[in-house]
């Protein structure tokens, strides 16, 4: 039988630690192939380089444990008795002297629990190692990203066909949710960015209950959906009525830069040439003051993922590889233009996994 944990003993042992521990999250729902909640229970899968492993796991979830042949002892804790002797009995079977952890994940409170049963524990973050072992996506991932995409750009051409002047961003966000379930979402990859006018030139905006979207807006919707256990990200900008001369320049400006990130997509090419590529199509215009992110980032399980799309990370995106090329420009109180694809890393080149149309679109009044 296949050892599932494989690859987390050589990744611990490449580390110079004596364990990868792991808590509810993408890496853990990757190995173990089921999400448990992330709350006020700690649960940790500790995994040594050498032996079974083990694990923390709050009593009313063992149930749900059982079924997933976890291979290793399990340290089980009730809500009235609390967590303190179950990692106790962890430290004294499976003695460690270090251990590799998510430290984008791992919270304060089960850093504290592990270094509290264990005394002297060298807790080393190593996020990008254990992140990188989701890197190359499998055909079965890939399948699942490419649902995901599907049910996305089902969702946007539906409710882009009923948005209309007048509505406001919180009712086209409604439609939005609506329609993404009603297409075949299983969850939503983050809540969707929907955000029309001087709202579009916040790249993380909120959708507003009382701005009417009127002549001239630029409409810019940010979402995924969520299928499988992996995300989506597509953003499209449209325009609400004839849009205006620097409008139409400002998005020709962005899509060519959009342009520049697929055609540098392609085996041995880093994140940094991807980036320079895009930013510098954005540099050499009359907007580069506008720039204000990097080109994108790695797209998986979790919606933001290695690898970073940005200058001075010279990562080397190996075939399977799959990131969000959003290069965008953004005016304060004016108006903000991003166009975001979802790019896989082929043998031989790249292919977009979004397929929605990029050029400009105009809702007419």
């Amino acid at each position: 039988m296949t050892d599932r944990f494989a690859e987390y003993r050589a990744l611990a042992e490449a580390l110079g630690v004596d364990a990868v521990a792991l808590v509810p999250g993408p890496n853990f729902a990757r190995l173990m192939r089921h999400e448990f909640h992330t709350n006020e229970r700690p649960l940790v899968v500790v995994i040594p380089v050498d032996g079974p492993p083990a694990a923390v796991v709050p009593n009313l979830e063992l149930g749900s444990w059982a079924a997933l042949g976890f291979e290793g002892e399990t340290f089980d804790w009730r809500d009235q008795t609390g967590h303190d002797a179950a990692f106790a009995a962890l430290a004294a079977h499976l003695p460690l002297r270090s251990v590799a952890v998510e430290g984008q994940v791992m919270r304060v409170f089960v850093h504290h629990a592990l270094r509290n049963a264990y005394g002297t524990l060298d807790i080393r973050d190593h996020e990008a190692g254990i992140g990188a072992l989701r890197v190359v996506k499998t055909p079965e991932e890939l399948a699942a990203l490419e649902r995901a995409v599907a049910i996305s750009e089902a969702a946007l051409e539906e409710v882009l066909h009923d948005t209309a002047p007048g509505q406001t961003e919180t009712q086209v966000q409604s439609r939005l949710l609506g329609a993404l379930f009603a297409q075949g979402a299983e969850g939503l990859a983050f809540g969707p960015i929907v955000a029309a006018g001087d709202n579009s030139a916040r790249p993380h905006a909120h959708a507003r209950p009382d701005y009417r979207i009127g002549p001239g807006d630029a409409l810019l919707l940010d979402f995924g959906a969520r299928w499988g256990g992996f995300c989506a990200d597509i953003t499209r900008t449209v325009f609400v009525g004839d849009p205006s001369a620097e409008a139409r320049e400002v998005y020709d400006t962005v899509l060519r830069a959009n342009a520049a990130g697929h055609a540098a997509t392609r085996p041995g090419a880093t994140a940094h040439d991807i980036d320079d590529a895009a930013t510098s199509v954005l540099e050499d215009s009359p907007f580069a003051d506008r720039i204000r992110t990097k080109t994108g980032h790695g797209l998986g399980r979790d919606v933001h993922e290695a690898p970073y799309i940005m200058r001075g990370n010279r990562f080397v995106l190996p075939p399977g590889c799959v990131f969000t090329n959003e290069p965008g420009l953004y005016a304060p109180g004016g108006f903000g233009v991003r166009i975001e694809d979802d790019l896989l890393v082929t043998d031989t080149a790249s292919r977009s996994l979004t397929t929605f149309p990029r050029e400009l679109r105009v809702i007419r009044c």
